[in-house]
Parts: C-alpha cells; sequence; structure tokens
C-alpha cells in the first residue's frame, strides 16, 4: 500500500524549513494534492546522565517557546549542521546551550520522525554518560537555567506537564524504557 507520489512543487523555502505541495495518489484512489514540510537537516538531542543508578541525574535546560508561549524543561538539541554527524551535532549542541561537554562517547536512542504525516523532520536522539562543565553556555538565546535533575523529579516534571517538547518527551520517556534513566520505586 505504498503511495505514488506525481509531482512536488516548493511553495516556499528557507534555510530553516521549506513548505512544498505535493501530488500523491494511494493505492486505489484518486490523487490529490497535499502539503508537506521538508526540513533542511536532521536535528539531534543528548539525553546527559551523571551519577550511579540510584542517584542519578539528567542535565536539561529550561526556557521559553515563544511559538506556544510556554515554558518547560528540554534536553539539549539542535539542528544538525552540513557535513556533521548526528552524534557530533548533539555534543555541539548540549555544550552551545549548557556549558558541559559530554565525556562518553554518545550512545544512540532513537531515531523518529515526529509528525511523519506531514513533515520529513528526523531527530536523532543520543545518551552521553557523563560531562565536565567548561564554562557558560555560548547560545545565550536558548535556556534560562541549566540544572542537573534527579531522574524521579523528570518523570514528576512529565506528570506534571512540565514537560511538553515532543523531542524531549520521546528521549527521556524512551530512554526510560530502554533503562538508560532508572526510574526509583
Amino acid at each position: 500500500m505504498k503511495w505514488h507520489v506525481h509531482s512536488e512543487r516548493r511553495i516556499y523555502e528557507s534555510p530553516w524549513v521549506n513548505l512544498a505541495l505535493t501530488t500523491v495518489e494511494p493505492p486505489g484512489a484518486e490523487p490529490f494534492e497535499h502539503h508537506v514540510i521538508r526540513a533542511p537537516g536532521p536535528a539531534a538531542g543528548c539525553v546527559i546522565t551523571r551519577g550511579l543508578r540510584n542517584q542519578q541525574e539528567v542535565l536539561l535546560i529550561f526556557r521559553h517557546r515563544f511559538i506556544t508561549d510556554t515554558w518547560g524543561w528540554e534536553i539539549p538539541a539542535g539542528g544538525v549542521d552540513t557535513g556533521e554527524t548526528p552524534s557530533n551535532g548533539a555534543i555541539r549542541e548540549a555544550l552551545e546551550e549548557t556549558g558541559w561537554r559530554p565525556t562518553a562517547d554518545p550512545t544512540p536512542i532513537i531515531v523518529f520522525h515526529p509528525s511523519n504525516g506531514l513533515s520529513d523532520q528526523t531527530f536523532h536522539i543520543f545518551h552521553c554518560a557523563g560531562a565536565e562543565h567548561v564554562g557558560d553556555p555560548t547560545d545565550l538565546t536558548e535556556a534560562s537555567r541549566v540544572e542537573w535533575r534527579p531522574v524521579h523529579d523528570v518523570v514528576e516534571s512529565i506528570r506534571a506537564g512540565d514537560i511538553t517538547d515532543g523531542l524531549s518527551l520521546t528521549a527521556l520517556t524512551s530512554a526510560i524504557t530502554l533503562g538508560i534513566l532508572h526510574v526509583q520505586s
């Protein structure tokens, strides 16, 4: 049941996002036009942890998102630069946004498409066990606060609706499900 793409034309292009009108044909149906958001490249983020299993903490940023006019906790993440691997992009973004450099090699957690019915955007999420503080964040527009949060606080923040960013929710819940983040009962 693969859909056939007949054509695509760009309606809008920028370094951040492209909008296309695509003519598609589902099996057994008539062709129709569908709007598609094309991301110029992937994004990557890091679930950065420190501590032992029963005292594990996660590095998070607290920030405002003007589009939804909301405040919340997020993992450090952002776009992958041209020629950069997703894992290197995740490390660079963590350092820029937090001032902490991951010390362990990034381990892949999950790759996902957050809205695959509308967009081709791809997120790569990694785990880094440990980080060293190297100074203040170099991107001062990203976070109001940078904090190491105990895993049980992260879980409570998810329950309380203080973590609503889809990338961060997917990353953190995947890390919990896969046993990377240890939730104490």
